[in-house]
Protein backbone atom coordinates (compact mmCIF):
# COMPACT_ATOMS: atom_id res chain seq x y z
CA UNK A 1 0.00 0.00 0.00
CA UNK A 2 1.51 3.37 -1.03
CA UNK A 3 2.22 5.85 1.91
CA UNK A 4 1.16 9.57 1.27
CA UNK A 5 1.89 12.15 3.46
CA UNK A 6 -0.33 15.13 3.28
CA UNK A 7 0.84 18.94 4.54
CA UNK A 8 -1.83 21.44 5.44
CA UNK A 9 -2.84 23.90 8.19
CA UNK A 10 -6.46 23.85 7.63
CA UNK A 11 -7.70 21.15 9.28
CA UNK A 12 -11.25 21.21 6.94
CA UNK A 13 -9.03 19.95 3.53
CA UNK A 14 -6.79 17.38 5.58
CA UNK A 15 -10.09 15.90 6.38
CA UNK A 16 -10.97 15.90 2.38
CA UNK A 17 -7.90 14.26 2.01
CA UNK A 18 -7.77 12.08 4.32
CA UNK A 19 -11.36 11.11 3.17
CA UNK A 20 -10.61 11.10 -0.37
CA UNK A 21 -7.31 8.93 -0.48
CA UNK A 22 -8.41 6.48 1.88
CA UNK A 23 -11.31 5.70 -0.35
CA UNK A 24 -8.56 5.28 -2.98
CA UNK A 25 -6.78 2.57 -0.46
CA UNK A 26 -3.59 4.90 0.49
CA UNK A 27 -2.12 5.03 3.82
CA UNK A 28 -2.26 8.68 4.76
CA UNK A 29 -0.13 10.55 6.75
CA UNK A 30 -1.32 14.25 8.12
CA UNK A 31 0.54 16.97 9.01
CA UNK A 32 -0.65 20.57 10.34
CA UNK A 33 3.43 22.39 9.96
CA UNK A 34 5.95 22.46 7.66
CA UNK A 35 8.12 21.33 11.03
CA UNK A 36 5.61 18.81 11.62
CA UNK A 37 6.08 17.50 8.26
CA UNK A 38 9.64 17.71 8.30
CA UNK A 39 9.87 15.25 11.70
CA UNK A 40 7.71 13.20 9.86
CA UNK A 41 9.85 12.85 6.89
CA UNK A 42 12.66 12.12 9.28
CA UNK A 43 11.33 8.72 10.41
CA UNK A 44 9.64 7.94 7.06
CA UNK A 45 9.72 8.56 3.56
CA UNK A 46 6.53 8.78 1.82
CA UNK A 47 5.94 7.65 -1.70
CA UNK A 48 4.04 11.12 -2.21
CA UNK A 49 4.24 14.40 -0.65
CA UNK A 50 1.37 16.51 -0.58
CA UNK A 51 2.62 20.01 0.11
CA UNK A 52 0.45 23.53 0.68
CA UNK A 53 2.27 26.56 0.11
CA UNK A 54 0.85 29.03 2.16
CA UNK A 55 1.66 27.91 5.93
CA UNK A 56 2.81 29.90 8.99
CA UNK A 57 6.16 28.97 10.45
CA UNK A 58 8.11 26.67 7.63
CA UNK A 59 5.57 27.13 4.53
CA UNK A 60 5.52 24.58 1.75
CA UNK A 61 8.19 26.26 -0.83
CA UNK A 62 10.67 25.87 2.43
CA UNK A 63 9.82 22.54 3.02
CA UNK A 64 10.77 21.64 -0.71
CA UNK A 65 13.30 23.10 -0.72
CA UNK A 66 15.07 21.45 2.23
CA UNK A 67 14.22 18.42 1.20
CA UNK A 68 15.68 19.14 -2.76
CA UNK A 69 18.64 19.67 -0.72
CA UNK A 70 19.39 15.81 0.43
CA UNK A 71 19.87 13.45 -1.49
CA UNK A 72 17.43 11.29 -0.05
CA UNK A 73 15.03 13.20 -1.58
CA UNK A 74 15.50 13.56 -4.59
CA UNK A 75 13.44 10.84 -5.77
CA UNK A 76 10.37 11.63 -3.61
CA UNK A 77 6.94 13.09 -6.09
CA UNK A 78 6.10 16.66 -4.53
CA UNK A 79 2.40 17.56 -5.67
CA UNK A 80 1.60 21.00 -4.44
CA UNK A 81 -1.63 22.28 -3.32
CA UNK A 82 -1.89 25.84 -3.22
CA UNK A 83 -4.87 28.18 -2.74
CA UNK A 84 -2.45 31.21 -5.25
CA UNK A 85 -2.84 30.00 -8.64
CA UNK A 86 -1.05 32.76 -9.95
CA UNK A 87 1.83 31.80 -13.21
CA UNK A 88 4.43 33.07 -10.41
CA UNK A 89 2.81 31.28 -7.71
CA UNK A 90 3.84 27.78 -9.85
CA UNK A 91 6.70 29.02 -11.24
CA UNK A 92 7.87 29.36 -7.70
CA UNK A 93 6.54 26.17 -6.67
CA UNK A 94 8.57 24.51 -9.25
CA UNK A 95 11.32 26.26 -8.70
CA UNK A 96 11.82 24.59 -5.38
CA UNK A 97 11.34 21.77 -6.61
CA UNK A 98 7.67 20.64 -6.93
CA UNK A 99 6.35 18.19 -9.67
CA UNK A 100 2.86 19.27 -10.37
CA UNK A 101 0.09 21.23 -8.37
CA UNK A 102 -3.26 21.43 -7.63
CA UNK A 103 -4.84 24.74 -7.20
CA UNK A 104 -7.56 25.39 -4.23
CA UNK A 105 -10.93 24.92 -4.91
CA UNK A 106 -9.69 21.64 -6.61
CA UNK A 107 -12.09 18.93 -8.28
CA UNK A 108 -11.92 15.52 -5.96
CA UNK A 109 -11.34 13.90 -9.56
CA UNK A 110 -8.43 15.65 -10.44
CA UNK A 111 -6.44 15.51 -7.41
CA UNK A 112 -6.86 11.66 -7.79
CA UNK A 113 -5.57 11.79 -10.96
CA UNK A 114 -2.79 13.75 -9.90
CA UNK A 115 -2.05 11.67 -6.65
CA UNK A 116 -2.41 8.30 -8.91
CA UNK A 117 -0.41 9.62 -11.61
CA UNK A 118 2.80 10.56 -9.15
CA UNK A 119 2.57 7.37 -7.68
CA UNK A 120 2.94 5.58 -10.98
CA UNK A 121 5.56 7.55 -12.21
CA UNK A 122 7.59 6.90 -8.20
CA UNK A 123 6.76 3.10 -9.11
CA UNK A 124 8.55 2.76 -12.11
CA UNK A 125 10.86 5.72 -12.24
CA UNK A 126 13.91 2.99 -13.49
CA UNK A 127 15.79 3.66 -16.58
CA UNK A 128 17.29 0.43 -18.16
CA UNK A 129 20.41 2.10 -19.87
CA UNK A 130 21.43 4.56 -16.98
CA UNK A 131 24.17 6.78 -18.32
CA UNK A 132 22.74 8.44 -21.89
CA UNK A 133 25.53 11.04 -23.80
CA UNK A 134 24.87 13.61 -26.32
CA UNK A 135 27.40 15.76 -27.49
CA UNK A 136 29.07 17.49 -24.34
CA UNK A 137 25.81 16.37 -22.03
CA UNK A 138 25.55 13.35 -19.70
CA UNK A 139 22.86 11.92 -17.88
CA UNK A 140 23.44 9.81 -15.27
CA UNK A 141 19.71 8.04 -14.21
CA UNK A 142 21.75 6.56 -11.16
CA UNK A 143 22.22 9.78 -9.47
CA UNK A 144 19.65 11.76 -11.38
CA UNK A 145 22.75 14.41 -12.30
CA UNK A 146 23.28 15.78 -15.55
CA UNK A 147 27.28 16.87 -16.51
CA UNK A 148 27.58 19.85 -18.94
CA UNK A 149 31.07 21.23 -19.52
CA UNK A 150 32.87 19.52 -16.53
CA UNK A 151 30.14 20.30 -14.22
CA UNK A 152 27.82 18.20 -12.17
CA UNK A 153 23.93 19.30 -11.79
CA UNK A 154 21.35 17.85 -9.79
CA UNK A 155 18.28 17.21 -10.93
CA UNK A 156 14.96 16.61 -9.53
CA UNK A 157 12.88 13.79 -10.73
CA UNK A 158 10.70 15.24 -13.17
CA UNK A 159 13.46 17.21 -14.74
CA UNK A 160 15.41 13.87 -14.86
CA UNK A 161 12.18 12.44 -16.42
CA UNK A 162 11.77 15.06 -19.25
CA UNK A 163 15.27 15.47 -20.24
CA UNK A 164 15.83 11.73 -20.60
CA UNK A 165 12.50 11.77 -22.59
CA UNK A 166 13.92 14.02 -24.98
CA UNK A 167 17.17 12.58 -25.17
CA UNK A 168 15.70 9.49 -26.30
CA UNK A 169 13.69 10.96 -28.80
CA UNK A 170 16.77 13.16 -30.08
CA UNK A 171 15.55 15.96 -32.83
CA UNK A 172 12.22 14.40 -32.79
CA UNK A 173 9.41 17.61 -31.86
CA UNK A 174 7.61 16.00 -28.92
CA UNK A 175 3.99 18.18 -28.12
CA UNK A 176 3.09 19.43 -24.68
CA UNK A 177 0.73 16.61 -24.60
CA UNK A 178 3.19 13.97 -25.52
CA UNK A 179 5.32 15.30 -22.73
CA UNK A 180 2.18 15.20 -19.89
CA UNK A 181 1.59 11.50 -21.15
CA UNK A 182 5.39 10.48 -21.28
CA UNK A 183 6.74 12.38 -18.72
CA UNK A 184 4.05 12.68 -15.87
CA UNK A 185 2.16 9.84 -16.77
CA UNK A 186 -0.93 11.90 -17.38
CA UNK A 187 -3.91 10.16 -19.54
CA UNK A 188 -4.39 11.46 -23.11
CA UNK A 189 -5.35 15.53 -23.15
CA UNK A 190 -5.00 16.23 -19.75
CA UNK A 191 -2.59 18.18 -17.73
CA UNK A 192 -1.80 21.73 -17.63
CA UNK A 193 0.81 22.59 -20.81
CA UNK A 194 1.81 25.43 -18.60
CA UNK A 195 3.62 22.39 -16.39
CA UNK A 196 5.57 21.48 -19.28
CA UNK A 197 6.83 25.00 -20.14
CA UNK A 198 7.64 25.87 -16.46
CA UNK A 199 9.43 22.70 -15.94
CA UNK A 200 11.26 23.35 -19.92
CA UNK A 201 12.63 26.76 -18.33
CA UNK A 202 14.41 25.38 -15.28
CA UNK A 203 15.63 22.70 -17.05
CA UNK A 204 17.02 25.01 -19.59
CA UNK A 205 18.32 27.08 -16.88
CA UNK A 206 20.68 24.18 -15.25
CA UNK A 207 22.18 22.47 -17.96
CA UNK A 208 22.41 25.54 -21.01
CA UNK A 209 25.54 26.69 -19.84
CA UNK A 210 27.24 27.33 -22.95
CA UNK A 211 25.53 30.00 -24.92
CA UNK A 212 26.50 28.67 -27.99
CA UNK A 213 24.76 25.14 -27.15
CA UNK A 214 20.72 25.22 -26.85
CA UNK A 215 19.82 21.66 -25.90
CA UNK A 216 16.04 22.15 -25.88
CA UNK A 217 14.73 24.16 -28.82
CA UNK A 218 11.38 25.24 -28.88
CA UNK A 219 9.43 23.91 -31.53
CA UNK A 220 6.88 27.00 -32.24
CA UNK A 221 3.27 25.16 -32.40
CA UNK A 222 4.36 21.94 -31.38
CA UNK A 223 6.49 21.83 -28.29
CA UNK A 224 9.48 20.75 -27.85
CA UNK A 225 13.16 19.07 -29.16
CA UNK A 226 16.69 17.95 -28.09
CA UNK A 227 18.67 19.14 -30.44
CA UNK A 228 21.56 16.59 -31.97
CA UNK A 229 23.63 19.47 -33.07
CA UNK A 230 23.12 22.77 -31.08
Amino acid sequence: MAYVLAVDDDPEVLGTLERVLRRERLEIGLATSGEEALDILAERTPDLLILDIIMSGIDGLEVCRRLRRDPRYIRLPILFLTAKGSTDDIVNGLDAGGDDYVVKPFELSELRARVHALLRRGMRDVASNAILEIDDLVLDSNSYQAEVVGKRIQLTSTEHRLLRHLMENVDQAQTLHQLLEAVWDYPPNTGDPDLVRAHVRNLRAKIELNPRRKYIRTVHGVGYMFSSTG
